[in-house]
């Protein structure tokens, strides 16, 4: 996914330079340095200042700018996160907790750890990754069951979980189960699987299927 670095240390914008990764310096709570990225079209936004502080104003000059982002902010203390969340940030995050679990995790179950490290980065080498997908508003899949449009046997992806517009997960998703637009796809599967998924959310026919009909 294409993303831009915003840096006040001019020796780590040349780091990322040198590493192929688009970067500018300059202050990320600048709004105009944050329009001259293109923060207006962005999907997402990462705040990670190493002040809280700071974090705030980017999260505040950020959804200004743009309603719609999905902004993501670190935040040392549940107090600093709740007020980034008042300031505009969906989600916060602190590396203290997940410092923490991890510790934990890798003591008692290492294997999962390392499986769910592979699988979610989608390494080269790994058959199988896990993605995430929201059903637009005008997707085929939207208003029929899983087992209605077919997927696992038309994409080979596998659907693991579903989560509703109002935030509610289904871990156990059947082929009973309805997919409506705005729902969110957590699935497995490989590159090509994923892809064909992708299409299949579009609307668009796959290469190797004769037209289909929904019931």
């Amino acid at each position: 996914m294409p993303f831009v670095v915003i840096e006040q240390d001019p020796r780590r914008v040349e780091e990322c330079l040198r590493d192929g990764h688009l970067a500018v310096q300059g202050i990320a709570s600048d709004d105009q340095l944050l329009e001259e990225v293109g923060v207006r079209r962005a999907k997402g936004l990462v705040a990670a200042v190493d002040s809280d502080a700071d974090n705030v104003f980017v999260v505040l000059s950020a959804r200004k700018l743009n309603p719609r982002l999905h902004i993501v902010a670190r935040a040392s203390s549940d107090q600093s996160a709740a007020k980034m969340q008042i300031a505009g940030a969906d989600r916060t995050i602190s590396p203290y907790a997940v410092g923490g679990r991890r510790l934990a995790s890798l003591a008692t179950q290492p294997l999962i750890v390392d499986f769910l490290d592979v699988v979610s980065r989608g390494e080269k080498g790994i058959e199988f990754r896990l993605e995430e997908f929201c059903v637009p508003e005008d997707s085929p899949l939207a208003d029929h069951t899983i087992g209605e449009v077919a997927i696992g046997q038309r994409t080979g992806a596998r659907v693991l979980a579903i989560r509703s517009t109002a935030g509610v997960f289904d871990t156990t998703p059947s082929a009973r189960d309805k997919i409506f637009a705005g729902d969110t796809l957590v699935v497995l599967g490989s590159r090509e699987q994923v892809e064909r998924l992708e299409k299949l959310m579009r609307g668009e026919k796959l290469p190797d299927e004769a037209p289909r009909l929904h019931p």
